[in-house]
């Protein structure tokens, strides 16, 4: 033990073994005497025993045990609130960020005091100012606590569910060019998921086209997978509302998704690529975004029935959208060429879902002239299963 604390049970543990058992246990009870413990159980400490582990210490310092160090006190709603009242005076600012930043890293408890306390909503604030005033000094730190503490209780909610001041000002931080590019960017990037999973659904379709402009620059930059992986989870999130999907289209976006792609950026990064490829090919410029990469056709084959059931769901679902509405002879010639003919086959034949061995059958009926008599796909795959 290094920080002992007692339980209201009177079992004595180690503090942070007995706040993370408490946080994560199904059923939050004393391990000993399995007697049930609130999560948010006071933890009384232990002097008497941190004193007598201190002293063994340090009689076995000549063994090469080093003496634990006292306890830091707890973290405390009043002394956040002084930190936050800091922040206005601009020789205490830095400073203040600064022990909130490493504050905030330390601990689940810090967080949860701090959340209780309004940080969240004075970042907002802080952000916001920043922008109107064009101030970088301390935006990292500003990203990262709001990052840390942020949560959808509704007072949060409240303040960012029309916010649109608030996401100019997070554009402004993608469009800065900060030393710390890299970590600012992807904190910023991380923070705006969390905005628009509680933004309301005016703030959505009122979104400007450098909102979709400046979000698909990052997926071309691909500067850290956190960034990226919040890119995209921000445009499939918006991608429904008003004309959001045909600005995502006129940003780059299909170009840009098959490009990250060929990179083969892992199972849960292709999940959502091929997600949000599959909302963008429902409307006509998207499929045609798609048929004009060179590698579109072939990403998808090559992904149906190698990466999940959903992603296999959403590639079978743009081949029946292209083999309906944009089915040039080139364009099916191009699916037989890379095999998706032979895969589509494949997915009627394998273990697959009913629907989604319905939905390929549909795929093959509608352009069966085509491809019955076509060399590059064997006969028996097109004969195999009745039609």
């Amino acid at each position: 033990m290094k920080d002992p604390v007692t339980a209201t049970t009177g079992i004595t543990y180690d503090r942070q073994s007995i706040e993370y058992w408490l946080l994560t246990a199904e059923d939050a009870a004393c391990p000993v005497t399995k007697q049930p413990l609130p999560r948010d159980s006071d933890l009384t400490p232990n002097h008497t025993l941190r004193r007598l582990i201190q002293a063994w210490c340090m009689e076995n310092a000549s063994r090469g045990i080093d003496r634990i160090p006292t306890p830091k006190p707890l973290l405390s709603i009043s002394h956040v609130l002084k930190l936050i009242r800091d922040l206005k005076f601009p020789h205490l600012y830095i400073n203040s960020l600064k022990m909130m930043d490493v504050l905030a890293n330390e601990s689940d408890k810090n967080r949860k005091c701090m959340v209780d306390a309004g940080a969240a909503k004075a970042m907002v604030l802080l952000v916001i100012k920043c922008h109107k005033e064009g101030r970088t000094t301390g935006l990292e730190e500003v990203l990262r606590i709001l990052h840390l503490t942020w949560t959808p209780m509704p007072e949060n909610k409240q303040l960012v569910k029309d916010n649109s001041e608030f996401i100019e000002s997070i554009l402004w931080v993608l469009r800065h060019e900060l030393d710390e590019r890299v970590a600012v960017k992807t904190l910023a990037m991380q923070v705006l998921q969390g905005i628009t999973e509680v933004a309301s659904s005016s703030l959505l379709e009122r979104l400007k086209f450098d909102f979709f402009k400046q979000i698909v620059n990052l997926l071309r930059e691909n500067i850290s997978q956190q960034a990226t992986k919040s890119a995209l989870k921000v445009l499939i999130e918006v991608c429904p509302w008003g004309r959001n999907r045909m600005k995502i289209v006129e940003a780059g976006a299909v170009f840009e998704l098959i490009e990250l792609e060929l990179t083969d950026p892992g199972q849960n990064m292709t999940e959502l690529i091929i997600c949000l490829l599959a909302q963008l090919c429902s409307c006509a410029d998207g499929r045609a975004q798609l048929l004009k990469h060179a590698g579109g056709i072939a990403l998808l084959t090559k992904r149906t029935l190698r990466v999940s059931p959903a992603t296999d769901d959403q590639t079978i679902q743009i081949f029946s959208l292209v083999a309906k509405f944009s089915a040039t002879q080139d364009v099916l010639l191009e699916m037989l060429r890379v095999g998706a003919v032979s895969k589509l086959c494949m997915v009627v034949q394998a273990d697959s879902a009913p629907y989604l061995k319905k939905k390929a059958r549909e795929i093959l009926r509608l352009h069966s002239n085509v491809w019955n008599n076509s060399p590059c796909i064997a006969v028996y795959l097109l004969t195999r299963d009745p039609r």
